[in-house]
């Protein structure tokens, strides 16, 4: 960036870096969101099992996870462009190759390497905002950010059911080739030349940066295949639980006490990044496990097909876009401090908005409900992003975006395991607890069941013959099935209410800690 007279004059080549940025930015976030809406029909496709495809997401997600925290280490080792140079080009080039896949292995590899080389396009847009922009135009870029980050959650869904709908799965992939294209040109006009500093090879931290890797690849298989695995029932979860403990152990360790760490984690001691960073992780977590719970709860309460659950999340993108934008203004009037409050407490209601959910509460109320959530997102994002940076020195950026993208990633991680396990636990307990009141001794049911058999055939049958006749059996049993399914879809409803409840209670709660937070000076 250079100035021409003042700090608010940015060159047009910092404002295309930052957009460049952006659009990787908006490619690696969307990636996720558009396959997970197609992971059915790619399944079938490839004969693959349930537990196979699982790991189509699965191997993208380790791989991303384990390059997010290295991308600022790698650009001072190699440099910004060349970093974003091969990490672009591959990234295209694995998209290609996850289309052409032709066996469930071709695809899982071809994800692994995917994740590995999108990894650092979102931490680096985030690097870029705040080294090639004056701190008085941080806000504009976080906003630019924010609409790059919550509109591909949103449009995620929507652009995977309608092209898996109305052509085929592979389009998901071909899909990534023209912003990827479009990136490579912006960083190849607008992203300087550096020397790069091949000695930091040799004097790598590389104890540090195997344990990390280690350790954050056993927790991301931990979380994704705990569920399908009954979780710490299942040996080889308990096993990856104990080596994800054991490495990050070793790698804070190691970082803590080295020379040259190639992340700084001493940054978390300081008193807004790391309440940021908390709040980010917590934040990550309600983010992510909502936007599992939607399509979840339209397909399984609702029976929404992938096009109508994409549908529903559009106004969730739209009302991003335009308040991501909204944002700096207000932060501009309420200062930074109070816009993240307002975010999280904005969020909270969201949220909470669907804690008494019942059988009529399809698109009516879950839409609503994103639209305030989406609200709410946009002014965290924006205005987070620049209470986190606020203070930090320029040499300090790289490991502050590593971190700060490593928190929200592992926070969503969480969430989605959070979000599941809390949903079929709370099922079983409400269903038990609604099972208790149904018993033949109840004149509900027997009335239940009186009307079951009227409907399923007997429509003149007496109470007596309904309840008790020989040749009603068979649609008494019928009717009991019935009568099953009606209490865990109300089951269900239930623990859908309670996932939504406890998510925004944690946004409630981080609305109270922003009063924690120091105040910026812009």
């Amino acid at each position: 960036m250079t100035a021409t007279g003042s700090e608010e004059a940015v060159s047009a080549r910092a404002w295309v870096a930052v957009l460049g940025g952006v659009v990787g930015c908006f490619m690696a976030g969307m990636n996720v969101h558009v396959t997970n809406a197609s992971l059915p029909d790619v399944r079938g496709s490839l004969g693959a099992s349930f537990e196979e495809g699982s790991w189509i997401t699965t191997a993208y997600l380790v791989a991303e996870i384990v390059v997010i925290p290295l991308a600022g280490w790698l650009v001072s080792v190699f440099s910004m462009r060349r970093v974003l140079m091969v990490g672009t080009g591959g990234f295209v080039l694995f998209s290609i190759a996850c289309s052409l896949a032709p066996t469930i292995g071709a695809m899982i590899v071809a994800r692994a390497l995917q994740g590995a080389f999108g990894g650092v396009l979102i931490p680096l847009s985030f690097q870029i905002i705040v080294t090639e922009l004056p701190p008085s135009k941080h806000p504009l870029g976080m906003a630019l950010f924010a609409v790059a980050n919550n509109v591909a959650q949103a449009a995620g869904p929507s652009l995977g059911g309608w092209l898996t709908t109305a052509y085929d799965w592979r389009w998901i992939f071909y899909l990534q080739v023209p912003p990827g294209l479009l990136l490579l040109a912006a960083i190849g006009w607008a992203t300087p030349r550096t020397p790069m500093a091949l000695d930091r090879l040799r004097n790598g931290d590389w104890a540090g940066i195997a344990s990390m890797a280690v350790g954050l690849s056993a927790l991301q298989i931990m979380l994704e295949e705990g569920g399908r695995e009954d979780w710490f029932a299942s040996t080889f979860i308990v096993n990856a639980a104990i080596c994800a403990a054991l490495c990050l152990t070793a790698f804070v360790a190691i970082e803590l006490r080295g020379k040259d760490p190639f992340i700084n984690l001493r940054l978390l001691g300081r008193r807004n990044f790391g309440l940021a960073s908390l709040m980010q992780f917590t934040f990550g977590a309600a983010v992510f496990g909502v936007v599992f719970l939607v399509p979840n709860y339209f397909a399984e309460v609702q029976g929404y097909n992938a096009l109508q659950i994409g549908m529903t999340m559009i106004p969730y993108g739209l009302v991003q876009f335009v308040m991501s934008f909204a944002s700096p203004r207000l932060m501009k009037w309420l200062g930074v401090r109070a816009v993240v409050m307002l975010g999280f407490a904005i969020m909270a209601v969201g949220c909470l908005m669907n804690i008494h959910l019942d059988g009529d509460a399809a698109a009516n109320v879950i839409v609503p409900s994103l639209v305030v959530r989406g609200v709410g997102q946009a002014f965290i994002v924006v205005a987070l992003g620049v209470m986190a940076v606020d203070g930090l020195e320029k040499a300090e950026l790289g490991s502050a975006s590593g971190l700060f993208s490593t928190v929200r990633n592992v926070g969503g991680a969480i969430g989605i395991a959070l979000a599941g396990q809390i949903v079929v636990e709370r099922e079983k307990l409400h269903a038990g607890r609604i099972g208790e009141a149904v018993t033949p001794f109840s004149e509900a049911f027997r009335e239940r069941m009186v009307d079951g058999v009227r409907l399923l055939g007997q429509g003149q049958a007496d109470r007596h013959t309904a309840l008790y006749g020989a040749s009603t059996a068979p649609l008494r049993q019928k009717a009991m099935a019935l009568l099953d399914g009606a209490v865990h879809h109300q089951a269900l409803l239930l623990a859908y209410s309670d996932a939504f409840l406890i998510a925004g209670l944690g946004m409630g709660l981080c609305a109270l800690g922003s009063l924690c937070l120091k105040r910026t000076a812009r």
